[in-house]
């Protein structure tokens, strides 16, 4: 079998000549720029060539010269020259010529109208208001004269010859709405002309990536204008997977769609605030991908011109690149950083790193982002989310002077602003909304001011304290608490009991017969980022918890009204309980403990010795496994003249036990 000549210099192109190199094909590749080598990469099974062979009659001198019988046009679609060249080289040798097409352009957006001619983009434009950019050339330039106001409304950018000049003064264009320059534009530039002309829309051409096509849709997204985009002919050719097939039944080759030998890449991207924000580093692996995946608001911006999938659930992703073997190096984008809240992390757990090489590559997360915007340190502040799950923000603000969270939606923005309010914390909270977009914005205030303003979907916050509580919660004086009649677990009782259940930052706790709250408070304040379900069956005691978690700023306290166990069934497995009053359920209560989680750690406090021996008896039916009983005594001084006399409270039996 000879060898096949392919002329490349696009991603389709390497992906293509890998692949042939894989089934153990002879692979030869012209490319017209050293770009276009860097493109392809290296491969010691690919011999790469720079430079052009001197049109048709040199191509066809080359084919002649190593024999080639097969030759794979992979070059950009509007390479039209070059495509021409290469037919022709063929027509003379007899080779056969093979047309990899580029797949239809992705690079759809609510703010790209495509059209397939001037004539239709100016019928578009004609009841539209706002500027224009039309770069378009000056062939058509008297077509925008159809626009109303053109003079004033329409900046044409042309080349900058005597002729282009010449035929737009003509008809009007003039001054400051006569841009005469060569091209290609680079984003920046474009970016620049959109926003100083203040365009609404922007005319041109899909001339490829050459023809700085990807850099003015860009310029575009981010200067909020709509494209009116003149779409390229359709191509003629074939598909890569038509051309395997073209080639395996023509040269025998086994062109099925196994995965290659080489591991492929995939890019794990933060793309920080969007494009403008990328790292350089990161633009450039966008750049080399053959493939680009995110959600849809990062695709738009980020990569134009690029074959997509929009798609963030990384089971999907996965299963996706294994159907698609053909991609060998992809790029995931995902929002912010990569390692604060970020599908990354489940992603990089799923990836098998003896399938994939993975690489992964920073952002500018959405705090470092708010906390430069505000001008403040983010080395002290306290990082959450509340953006699609529970977050205990005035806890967490009540022990930290900045709280930095994640938020959803507008209506989660007012909650948490009204949560501040009823709790009567004096913060100010700043909210930053949809980065990185032209909707971005900055708003700082207290709860109140929030409340009145308007946000969008895409929001951040940061939550200032002034006073944050820093000392530890355990052991507050009895007399804090509102009480009325309901019974209450001394402070020093109450300490050591919440100390034995070793809670945790995030458990989750039943208290049983939870009384005035006291231990739900305190246990609260412990695990800050968990939830404590105070069980009680007196509604006076119930609504006495209720005051004690305003009070004492504890919101991951939710009170539960009836008797357990049967007030406890729908609730979620706990991690740790503590019971102080069973109502002679004990054994039921434990039972109903125990098939929530075997592995539960609890502490009953007993006052009486039927209680105690209640409890004796439930460790040994059960089987629990007994870590302690202790009996505390107390007692406290109090005055009498001159004197200290001190006054014994009852005995507290403290019995800790846990499930296995």
């Amino acid at each position: 079998m000879s060898g096949i000549f392919i002329f490349s210099g696009t991603s389709e192109g390497r992906t293509l000549s890998k692949r042939l190199a894989d089934a153990g094909a002879d692979v030869h590749v012209r490319v017209a720029t050293e770009y276009g080598a860097e493109v392809m990469g290296y491969d010691e099974r690919i011999d790469v060539k720079v430079g052009s062979c001197g049109g048709a009659e040199g191509i066809a001198n080359v084919i002649r010269e190593n024999g080639y019988d097969t030759v794979i046009d992979a070059t950009h679609p509007y390479a039209l020259n070059i495509t021409e060249h290469i037919k022709q080289a063929c027509e003379a040798t007899g080779a056969y010529y093979i047309r990899l097409k580029r797949s239809d352009s992705d690079t759809d957006s609510d703010r790209i109208v495509k059209v397939s001619t001037v004539q239709e983009a100016i019928d578009y434009l004609k009841d539209k208001e706002g500027n224009i950019l039309a770069s378009t050339g000056s062939k058509d330039i008297a077509l925008y004269t159809q626009i109303p106001d053109y003079r004033e409304r329409v900046t044409a950018r042309v080349l900058s010859t005597m002729e282009s000049v010449q035929k737009c003064a003509e008809y009007g264009f003039s001054g400051k709405n006569l841009i005469c320059a060569q091209g290609p534009f680079s984003e920046e530039t474009n970016y620049a002309t959109l926003k100083q002309i203040d365009a609404k829309y922007l005319v041109t051409k899909d001339s490829g990536t050459a023809g700085g096509y990807e850099d003015k849709v860009r310029a575009a997204m981010r200067a909020g204008a709509t494209v009116v985009l003149i779409e390229r002919p359709k191509e003629e050719g074939s598909t890569y997977e038509e051309v395997l097939d073209i080639l395996g039944k023509r040269l025998g080759l086994k062109m099925d769609k196994e995965i290659p030998s080489t591991k492929r890449i995939v890019n794990v991207i933060g793309i920080g605030m969007g494009e403008y924000g990328l790292t350089m580093t990161a633009k450039q692996r966008i750049d080399e991908s053959d493939l680009v995946i995110g959600a849809k608001r990062m695709v738009e911006t980020v990569a134009m011109g690029k074959e997509i999938l929009e798609e963030y659930r990384s089971d999907e992703i996965i299963k996706y690149l294994r159907e698609n073997p053909r991609y060998t190096n992809v790029s995931v984008l995902m929002s912010g950083d990569i390692g604060f809240y970020s599908g990354a992390k489940k992603l990089l757990e799923k990836l098998d790193r003896d399938e994939f090489e993975v690489r992964t590559e920073p952002g500018i997360s959405s705090a470092v982002y708010l906390c430069s915007k505000v001008g403040t340190s983010w080395q002290d502040v306290y990082m959450t989310s509340a953006h699609g799950r529970p977050a205990n923000l005035i806890g967490l603000s009540r022990t930290h002077a900045k709280v930095f969270t994640l938020l959803s939606e507008e209506d989660t923005v007012h909650a948490m602003a009204k949560e501040f309010i009823d709790y009567g914390m004096d913060v100010t909270i700043t909210v930053g909304q949809d980065f990185g977009y032209d909707t971005e914005k900055v708003f700082s205030g207290k709860p109140e001011d929030v409340l009145k303003e308007s946000f969008g979907k895409l929001c951040v916050a940061l939550i200032c304290n002034p006073s944050p509580v820093t000392s530890n919660p355990i052991s507050i004086p009895d007399e804090e608490f509102t009480r009325g009649d309901a019974p209450m677990t001394k402070s020093e009782v109450r300490a050591l009991s919440v100390a034995k259940l070793k809670l945790s930052d995030d458990s989750i706790i039943y208290d049983v017969g939870a009384g005035t709250g006291s231990v739900s408070i305190e246990m609260a304040l412990v695990a800050v980022n968990g939830m404590v379900y105070a069980v009680e069956k007196e509604d006076p005691a119930a609504d006495l918890i209720e005051e004690n978690k305003i009070k004492f700023k504890a919101p991951n306290v939710q009170v539960i009204r009836g008797l357990a166990p049967e007030a406890m069934a729908d609730l979620p497995a706990p991690t740790h309980a503590f019971i102080g009053g069973s109502s002679g359920n004990l054994k039921d209560i434990i039972k109903c403990l125990l098939d929530k989680n075997p592995d539960i750690r609890i502490v009953i406090n007993s006052v009486t010795i039927e209680t105690l021996e209640e409890t004796t008896q439930v460790i040994r039916e059960f089987g629990l496994v007994e870590e302690e009983i202790t009996c505390i005594n107390v007692s406290k001084a109090r005055k009498l003249g001159k004197y200290h006399l001190m006054t014994a409270q009852n005995p507290v039996y403290i019995a800790v036990v846990r499930g296995r």
